[in-house]
């Protein structure tokens, strides 16, 4: 059986997040694998998956920033504010080629920073304990109520003018939460023509790359493996503990702070002596304390090429992880968001 770590999947369209992780759970022998953030099935790209005991990361990935490359339709509008909905409205064809260039720059603007965005109704978000998609597929109408989130690029990579539509590939990079079908549609109603997603493709989450991920298909499990350790300490800052207060911190007892990374002020990696991550631990003024704890499987290495697919952006991932704890309430609404 496979030890615990991450492994980086590629996913392809038409198959859902849990697709994904039943089917790993398959090749690695352990029903102990869950992921990072859904993906809808529309959508393909970057799925984080923790296997056994590295599940317990998955917490402060779900928080960490994404970066996406979608296609924005406008000039329709759907059910579902991507392309797997049924339209609600269509705008005229002469109403779609009178929005200018600049009128599309002014929109995006608007939408760039730290905003509010009402979710998109078809989402898992839950809503009196059901899931919002649920109760719309029953033929009830859900308010959902807005959510801070932060746009920190949303630029136009390409227009293409057809005869009913404008199509805009865009990349945006946002805060966990974000939903990109509602940046489609909030742009099209901004602009009059209605407006949806037609692709979706997650390229980053934190400091982890697309570029560093296998496909389902070429999936290794043991070969692509990425150990608790080494996800860790790309995740966070780390210290190197003594056999004693290892010993101690395994114990779930307060430990002293000697040697650890100054100015923290959230989640560190302590590893044992012999790198193997022992737990993530809250440093105070004189001692620190366990946030988690990872038994002893941890011991065992990922090959060191595995240790090496990891993109090179850990200090972004460290100040992310800080508001990790608040940013996991966002994973229930995590599908086709960032």
């Amino acid at each position: 059986m496979v030890s615990s770590g991450i492994v980086l999947v590629d996913k392809s369209g038409g198959m859902t997040s849990h697709d994904v992780v039943a089917r790993t759970r398959r090749l690695v022998g352990t029903r102990k694998v869950g992921h990072a953030g859904t993906l809808d099935p529309m959508a393909t790209g970057l799925l984080i998956l923790g296997i056994n005991s590295a599940t317990r990361l998955l917490t402060y990935v779900v928080g960490l920033d994404k970066e996406y490359y979608a296609t924005i339709v406008l000039g329709s509008s759907t059910t579902t504010d991507d392309a797997e909905g049924d339209t609600v409205e269509t705008a005229a064809p002469e109403t779609v080629s009178a929005v200018t260039k600049e009128a599309i720059a002014a929109g995006i603007e608007v939408l760039r920073g730290d905003i509010l965005q009402v979710p998109t109704q078809v989402s898992a978000i839950k809503v009196d304990g059901k899931r919002a998609y649920d109760l719309v597929r029953s033929g009830e109408t859900v308010e959902l109520k807005a959510r801070p989130v932060t746009i920190s690029a949303f630029e136009v990579l390409e227009t293409r003018r057809l005869a009913d539509r404008i199509e805009l590939d865009v990349r945006v990079e946002c805060s966990s939460g974000t939903y990109i079908r509602a940046l489609a549609r909030d742009l099209g109603n901004d602009l009059g023509v209605g407006g949806h997603l037609s692709a979706l493709r997650r390229t980053r989450i934190g400091p982890f790359s697309v570029a560093d991920a296998v496909t389902l298909e070429d999936l290794d499990p043991a070969a692509r493996l990425i150990s608790s350790a080494a996800a860790a300490k790309t995740l966070f800052p780390h210290v190197m503990l003594d056999a004693q207060r290892a010993i101690d911190l395994g114990h779930g007892k307060k430990i002293g702070i000697e040697g650890f990374p100054t100015g923290v002020s959230g989640p560190i990696a302590a590893l044992t002596p012999n790198g193997a991550l022992i737990g993530l631990v809250q440093a105070g003024k004189n001692s620190a304390r366990s946030l988690v704890n990872f038994p002893s499987d941890e011991a065992q290495v990922a090959p060191a090429a595995a240790a090496a697919a990891v993109a090179p952006h850990a200090a972004a991932a460290a100040a992310a992880a800080a508001h990790a704890e608040t940013a996991a309430s966002a994973a229930d609404s995590a599908e086709a968001q960032a």
